[in-house]
């Protein structure tokens, strides 16, 4: 019943993030139509620029809702596990996206150091206000998500928001004063910015795909609870890997006494469901065994409750 319940939970939790994903794909794509319409009223060739980066997101969040809900479906012969990988995918490809947009938003902006360009103030303002609007609105959808997929489209969305805010303070300043040099110094901050911490969401992504043991699980700590448990002799072979950086899968061998019976092995892997609830395992295998029984032992670590 538990574990219906949690299934269920999470299966309520992926339908929601999938339908924050759809909104900030729809919003951030009706708002792209509007931009490009807006940098040929006011001339400013950086609003265009935003545009077309923003095309590229509209096409990089439809990827990411498509393989969303390509996650969701349940294991086959083919993928037995599931499709969760395929979210991990999304976040890979747009992280890749991401980075690629904020070179080419650097390779324009260094340029206009040493070359400002003039635009229409009142204009950038105006679409500034209603940038920040649009887009602030779907980071707010889909930055509560819990997978890697939802949290680099958040940092998509965030980069927008922060380019917008920055148009915004060069088209107040512009009202006031020519220092059209504040447009480029804001964007390559705001790219600079952007970068650091999408790498450091790239090198999450890639360790998982290379089935790294979880950043918030400890291996060690998982063996030395289950090492504990009362007839347990060794645990051995533990792996501990995640689907999409929400959902996790674990394995291990508990060696148990040679006198554990039939309600003691019973109590064993109950004890082990207990330890591990609070893991988000969408999967877990323990295999239970005696010492002469057990074919892997000899050829791995081997760790015995202190």
């Amino acid at each position: 019943m538990v574990k219906h319940a949690t299934m269920s939970h999470q299966h309520i939790h992926s339908q929601d993030q999938t339908g924050n994903i759809r909104v900030a794909f729809f919003l951030n794509l009706g708002f792209t139509l509007f931009e490009i319409i807006g940098s040929l009223y006011t001339n400013s060739l950086a609003i265009l620029s935003d545009a077309l980066h923003d095309l590229g997101d509209s096409f990089s969040l439809g990827m990411a809702w498509y393989l969303e809900r390509h996650s969701q479906r349940e294991g086959d012969a083919r993928y037995s596990y599931g499709y969760r990988r395929f979210s991990l995918l999304a976040a890979l490809l747009n992280t890749v996206v991401l980075i690629a947009g904020s070179l080419v938003i650097l390779s324009q902006a260094i340029p206009r150091l040493m070359n400002p360009e003039h635009s229409n103030a009142e204009g950038m303002a105006f679409l500034a206000v209603i940038g920040i609007a649009v887009n602030g609105l779907a980071v707010l959808r889909v930055r509560k998500g819990a997978s890697l997929n939802a949290q680099v489209i958040a940092w998509h969305l965030l980069e927008d928001v922060l380019g917008w805010v920055a148009i915004l303070i060069v088209s107040l300043s512009l009202l006031f004063a020519d220092i059209h040099i504040l447009d480029p110094i804001l964007s390559i901050l705001i790219s600079l910015y952007v970068l650091v911490n999408v790498v450091r969401n790239l090198r999450k992504t890639l360790a998982l795909f290379l089935q790294a043991v979880p950043e918030a699980i400890k291996l060690a700590e998982v063996e030395h609870a289950l090492a504990h448990i009362p007839q347990v002799t060794s645990v051995h072979h533990t792996h501990i890997w995640s689907l999409d950086g929400e959902n996790h899968v674990l394995t291990t061998h508990l060696v148990v006494d040679a006198t554990a019976t039939k309600e003691d092995l019973t109590r064993i892997k109950c004890e082990f469901r207990d330890l591990t609830s609070g893991m988000s395992l969408a999967h877990s295998t323990v295999e239970l065994e005696f010492e002469e029984d057990c074919s892997m032992n000899s050829n791995s670590a081997h760790h015995d409750p202190e």
